[in-house]
């Protein structure tokens, strides 16, 4: 039997809220062709899902979050990874989806949480999303394979015109420059700001590849005592991104996994370039360098050499060596990041053997290192600004070897033990100064280090 309900086409005020029928019956609201509307806040229930979602538009996800049963997200991770929790304990036919807000999980991943249930049968695996512009809609269907993916989607590009990043640079003596035809490179000597207007998209370009590196250390100062030989001055933090996103151009072994280019947004990002360390006064440790940074990358300051240990830093400060010891290089990727930034300061060596900083891609060498005694590590060679350039070289320790200053700015030590002070370690290269040797009844200093610099690139058109 099915029942009808007939409503004159008038206007009608009931107190009667509910439509009652007995057990067992068919009602129809409605004849073909018609819409059923709800009332301006009316809503319904026990009607059930579709197979669709409702999209949260007005709450774009930037952090971790736990989604809800019928519910869709669009997920913004330019800033940062970010996890979406499953809801815990779903019933069969529960549904969530999930949508790339601004195509960059490429660039930072999207983790699904699996949040006690399996994904696609597996017992204890989360999902990661690392797809621009990935659409995933799940579905728990029962104990055995908890939630599956049912629709999934890659598209890119649809609905999207080319747009690319633009930017301008401010501050003293730092430029805005065009290579290779496509690309811009912003160079800062000194501090300043990296202004975005255009943040840009993934059809034209929506990331900027850099390379950020710290002010070298200065050489250590010889101690009064006879005999003392200081260490040189490690290399500035040298942190580079692979160079993939604006021109595959040559870079650093400092430019591999887990480092990436960075994704940008409209505003105006503060530039800090290290200033090189000053040299010291008798018998103490070379000054550290200053830190670089450029977003959330941040370079750490080389490490003095010293006619005892080295200081830790970027790269550590090379150890002295007097008459009956010889003290520990500095430890080098002070703090520790991933890829490193920088190589550990090598060991003085007794009697009068004083070891080199550590270079961005090299260690610095032990006072009896050969073929050249205490030699300052290599930097490393980037393409960055269109040609290959060698930056972050640890400075020279202190001996009679006056070619010893790592390649990418170290300075080198005087030529002899009673000669002139330490090299200073090339300006905007974060290059480590050369030791100090003893000189008769007083000292010499060693060099100070070299100022760091920060390069960002991207593609303009």
């Amino acid at each position: 039997m099915t029942s009808k309900i007939k409503v004159d086409n008038i206007n009608k005020v009931s107190d009667d809220s509910n439509i009652i029928n007995k057990c067992g019956t068919t009602i129809t609201l409605g004849a073909s062709g018609d819409s059923i509307n709800l009332a301006a806040g009316a809503s319904q229930t026990g009607f059930g899902r579709t197979g669709t979602v409702d999209w949260q538009t007005g709450s774009i996800k930037t952090v971790t979050f736990t989604s809800v049963n019928g519910e869709g997200y669009f997920v913004n991770t330019t800033a940062g990874v970010v996890t979406m929790n499953l809801p815990a304990s779903p019933s069969a036919g529960d549904i969530v989806s999930v949508k790339d807000y601004l195509f960059t999980f490429a660039t930072y991943n999207l983790t699904v949480g699996r949040n006690g249930s399996k994904i696609g049968g597996a017992s204890a695996a989360d999902l990661t999303v690392s797809t621009n512009g990935a659409a995933l809609t799940f579905i728990y269907v029962d104990g055995t394979q908890g939630w599956l993916v049912i629709n999934e989607s890659n598209d890119t590009s649809t609905g999207l015109a080319p747009a690319y990043v633009t930017a301008t640079v401010s501050g003293a003596c730092n430029t805005l420059t065009t290579v290779c035809t496509n690309y811009k490179v912003a160079t800062f000597l000194g501090p300043g700001t990296f202004c975005v207007s255009c943040a840009g998209n993934c059809k034209g370009s929506n990331t900027v590849d850099y390379l950020v590196v710290a002010g070298g250390a200065a050489g250590g100062s010889a101690g009064t005592h006879g005999g003392t030989l200081a260490g040189g001055g490690g290399a500035g933090g040298y942190r580079e991104s692979p160079g993939a996103a604006s021109g595959c151009y040559s870079v650093s072994p400092r430019g591999t996994s887990p480092a990436a280019a960075l994704p940008v947004s409209v505003t105006a990002y503060s530039i800090t370039v290290g200033s090189g360390g000053a040299a010291a006064a008798t018998g103490l440790a070379g000054g550290s360098g200053g830190v670089s940074t450029f977003s959330s990358i941040t370079s750490a300051g080389g490490g003095g050499g010293k006619d005892g240990c080295g200081v830790d830093g970027g790269s550590g400060g090379g150890a002295g060596a007097g008459g009956g010891s010889g003290g520990s290089g500095g430890t080098g990727n002070t703090p520790s990041v991933t890829p490193a930034q920088g190589t550990d300061g090598g060991d003085g060596v007794a009697p009068q053997k004083a070891a080199g900083g550590g270079g961005a891609t090299e260690a610095g060498g032990p006072g009896s290192g050969t073929p050249i005694r205490g030699k300052g590590g290599d930097g490393g060679t980037s393409e960055i600004n269109g040609s290959p350039v060698t930056r972050g070289g640890g400075g020279g320790g202190a001996n009679t070897d006056g070619t010893n200053g790592g390649a990418g700015g170290g300075g080198p030590a005087p030529t002899s033990s009673s000669g002139g002070s330490g090299t200073a370690g090339t300006v905007n290269t974060g290059g480590g100064g050369g030791g100090g040797p003893h000189s008769g009844p007083a000292c010499v200093n060693g060099g100070q280090g070299g100022s760091g610099i920060v390069i960002i690139r991207y593609k303009f058109q």
